[in-house]
């Protein structure tokens, strides 16, 4: 199953494939140019593909627990000051995700949604310290019954161009369940209460809505 960011992409690319494929058989001569040609478009076209898949995963929704709400990496687990809505230390907890991991992006938790805010900026590699300050990112604050105020933020990349963000202020989040998606190489961070203890470690590869963050 695709995600339905990638509807357009997807077909266009399709598209694209087929005329290169059929061109190539009319105008191209030499038979090893014509399918490097041809295996060069369809490997371009699965790659597309893959990046847009967006596995059924069953959501946990439960409020004594925070899942990951990206598939990737853990790069960063931290205590940090979050000067954009805290304005005060926090534990934060950061998933990379190469372009070839699920960019879907799933509510770590839910409640209400009490804060989303969209900032344009720019596109350092999503692993920069600086990323989380400097890049285009988008904000999402859940008011959980049992963590209190959980931060989430979408970080775009290197790679990636185009946020999508379904969290809208006074919407009630449910964890697990799609809330965006990031096109292309990206990061997200976490921000939690200072003394939660984390049940991942840095390095390692983590699947939203699968893996368990921390539990009250």
């Amino acid at each position: 199953m695709f995600h339905r960011e990638g509807f357009k992409i997807i077909t266009v690319t399709f598209l694209i494939v087929i005329a290169i494929t059929i061109g190539s058989d009319y105008y191209l001569d030499t038979l090893w140019v014509k399918k490097t040609v041809q295996a060069v478009t369809l490997i371009f076209l699965v790659l597309v593909l893959q990046f847009f898949r967006n596995p059924k995963r069953p959501p946990i929704e439960s409020n004594s627990q925070i899942i990951a709400p990206a598939d990737g990496k853990i790069v960063i687990i931290k205590e940090v000051e979050e000067p954009e809505y805290f304005q005060d230390k926090r534990l934060q907890v950061s998933i990379f995700m190469s372009p070839l991991n699920v960019h879907v992006t799933r509510y770590p938790a839910s409640g209400k949604i009490v804060y989303s805010k969209y900032h344009p900026g720019k596109y350092l590699v999503a692993w920069h310290p600086k990323s989380s300050d400097l890049n285009e990112r988008t904000t999402i604050v859940i008011d959980n019954p049992l963590f209190g105020s959980v931060l989430y933020r979408q970080i775009a990349g290197a790679v990636a161009r185009r946020i999508v963000n379904y969290a809208q202020k006074g919407n009630a989040a449910v964890q697990g369940h799609d809330a965006g998606f990031i096109k292309f190489g990206s990061r997200i961070d976490l921000f939690l209460p200072l003394g939660t203890k984390v049940n991942v470690s840095l390095n390692e590869r983590v699947k939203g809505g699968v893996t368990l963050i921390c539990e009250a």
